[in-house]
C-alpha cells in the first residue's frame, strides 16, 4: 500500500487493525522482532530506563504507580498499556499526557512502512499498536519508560525490548486458551521478559517456584516481596521497606486505594532504575495516583474491571470491608473465554443480586448464559440485559440512597458504563469517599 492511501483518521487506522490480521492475538516474536528491527527499534534504548511489568493481575495498577512516583521525582516517563477503557490514545501515556491520534497514527504509518520494506511481515492489532508506541517512546525518550505485557511475558510484543528491569506482579489462572492452566508453566511465561543480570521484581509471595528459577537459570538479580523488600500496615500510614543498599524505610505513607503489595512493588522497581527515594516525593504520588476502572467509585456505582477469580476474590474482600447499609448489586458481562464460574463464586458473599448481560463481539458470553451459570450457584438473578450500558439503565431505575453496584467482569463492560455515566459524579473516588480503588486487572 502506498503512503497516500494510508488512513488519515484514528477511527480509519483502527478497523485497518482490526481487519488487517487473521487472528486476534498470535503468539511469538519473530515477526515483531523483524519489523522492529527495520524500525530501528532495536539499535539502542528507548528511553533512560525501562521498567517492564508482567503478572497476571496487578500490572495496571503497578505501572500507574510507577508513573505517579517517577513523576513526582521530576523525571519524565512514557507508558505504554492495555487494554484501553474508552479511547484508543489511553493506551500511550508521554509524561502524563494520552498521546494525541496525530501522535498514534505517525507510529501506524512508520510500522506499515517499515511492514512493507522488505517481504511483507503480517502484524496483529495489538502488534501494530505495541510497535507504534515504541516508535513515537524513541522520539521522545523519557527518563523512565513503563511497558505493560498484553499477554503472557516471554512472547508478547512488548519483550521486543530488554528491560533495565523487571517486574512480575502475580501468577494466575487466565486465558487458559493462550496460556494454558499450568501455574508453573505460566510463570515460567511470565518470567520470559526477566534479563541476565539485572533485576527481577518478584511482587508476590504466592509466586510459583518457577518464576524464581527462570530468574536463577538466567542469573538475574532477584529482589522478592517479603524477602528484600516488603511493607508494613495496611491502609493509612503504611511502610515500605527495602529498595536498594543504604535506603531507609519510609514511613507514614499514605493508602493509594491500590493494592499495597503492587506499591511497594513499584518503590522497589523504582529505585532499581536508579532512583533514590524521596519520602515527601513517595507520599505525594502516592496520595494523588488514580487509575479509572479498577474500583472506581461514581456516586453508588463501582467500577472494576476484574475478570478472572483471583481478581475477583481480592475485590470481594475489599467490598467485605467496607459494608454498605443497603443492598449491594453487581451488573456482570464477561467474554466467554473467561472463568465465569469462579468470579461469580468469588462475588457471591458480598453481592445480594445480580443483573447479567450480554457483551458484543465473536467473544462474547451472553446473559442468558451467565444467568444459568449464576442460577447454578443459587445466585439471585434480577435481570437480563442486552449491554452493559442497558444493564445499568436497567438497575438506575430500582436504586434506592443506600444501595450499591459492582459493575464487574471485563474492560469492555467497565468501558461502557463508564461512557453511560459520564459525565456523572468525577471520577476517581476513592477509599476516602464512598469505598476503596482497587487493581483488579
Amino acid at each position: 500500500m502506498t503512503r497516500a492511501a494510508l488512513p488519515t483518521t484514528l477511527d480509519a487506522w483502527l478497523a485497518r487493525l482490526e481487519a488487517a490480521h487473521p487472528v486476534d492475538i498470535a503468539l511469538g516474536l519473530d515477526r515483531v522482532a523483524e519489523v522492529a528491527r527495520r524500525m530501528g527499534l532495536l539499535d539502542g534504548s528507548i528511553g533512560g530506563r525501562v521498567i517492564t511489568v508482567a503478572g497476571t493481575n496487578g500490572k495496571g495498577s503497578t505501572v500507574a504507580m510507577l508513573e505517579a512516583l517517577a513523576q513526582a521525582h521530576g523525571l519524565t516517563t512514557a507508558a505504554y498499556t492495555s487494554p484501553h477503557l474508552i479511547r484508543y490514545n489511553e493506551r500511550l501515556r508521554l509524561n502524563g499526557e494520552e498521546a494525541d491520534d496525530a501522535t498514534l497514527m505517525a507510529g501506524f504509518a512508520a510500522v506499515e512502512r517499515a511492514r512493507q520494506e522488505g517481504p511483507p511481515v503480517s502484524l496483529t492489532y495489538f502488534e501494530v499498536g505495541t510497535l507504534g508506541a515504541l516508535w513515537a517512546m524513541a522520539r521522545r525518550p523519557a527518563d523512565i519508560t513503563l511497558l505493560e505485557v498484553g499477554l503472557g511475558g516471554r512472547l508478547d510484543a512488548v519483550n521486543v525490548i530488554d528491560p533495565d528491569v523487571a517486574v512480575v506482579t502475580t501468577v494466575a489462572q487466565d486465558h487458559a486458551a493462550f496460556l494454558g492452566t499450568d501455574l508453573a508453566q505460566i510463570g515460567r511465561e511470565k518470567a520470559g521478559i526477566l534479563r541476565s543480570g539485572r533485576p527481577a521484581v518478584l511482587g508476590s509471595t504466592t509466586l510459583p517456584a518457577s518464576v524464581r528459577e527462570v530468574a536463577e537459570e538466567l542469573g538475574a538479580s532477584v529482589y522478592a516481596l517479603g524477602e528484600t523488600f516488603g511493607r508494613e500496615g495496611a491502609g493509612e500510614g503504611w511502610r515500605f521497606w527495602g529498595g536498594v543498599e543504604g535506603q531507609p524505610p519510609i514511613s507514614d505513607l499514605p493508602d493509594p486505594g491500590l493494592p499495597l503489595d503492587n506499591a511497594a512493588t513499584a518503590l522497589q522497581a523504582l529505585a532499581l532504575a536508579g532512583v533514590t527515594l524521596d519520602p515527601v516525593a513517595c507520599r505525594q504520588a502516592l496520595a494523588e495516583v488514580h487509575l479509572p476502572g479498577r474500583m472506581q467509585w461514581l456516586g453508588q456505582w463501582c467500577l472494576d474491571v476484574g475478570h478472572n477469580p483471583h481478581a475477583a476474590a481480592y475485590l470481594a474482600g475489599r467490598l467485605a470491608s467496607r459494608p454498605c447499609t443497603g443492598r449491594t448489586f453487581a451488573l456482570l458481562a464477561m467474554l466467554g473465554d473467561k472463568d465465569a464460574e469462579g468470579v461469580i463464586a468469588a462475588l457471591a458473599p458480598v453481592v445480594d443480586g445480580w443483573v447479567a448481560a450480554s457483551l458484543a463481539g465473536e467473544r462474547a458470553r451472553s446473559a442468558d448464559d451467565l444467568a444459568d451459570r449464576l442460577a447454578g450457584q443459587g445466585a439471585d438473578v434480577l435481570h437480563r440485559a442486552g449491554s452493559p450500558s442497558a444493564g445499568a439503565a436497567w438497575l438506575a431505575e430500582r436504586l434506592a440512597p443506600e444501595d450499591r453496584v459492582l459493575v464487574v467482569g471485563s474492560f469492555f463492560t467497565v468501558g461502557e458504563v463508564l461512557e453511560w455515566l459520564a459525565p456523572g459524579p468525577s471520577a476517581g473516588q476513592t477509599d476516602d469517599d464512598t469505598s476503596v480503588s482497587e487493581e483488579a486487572r
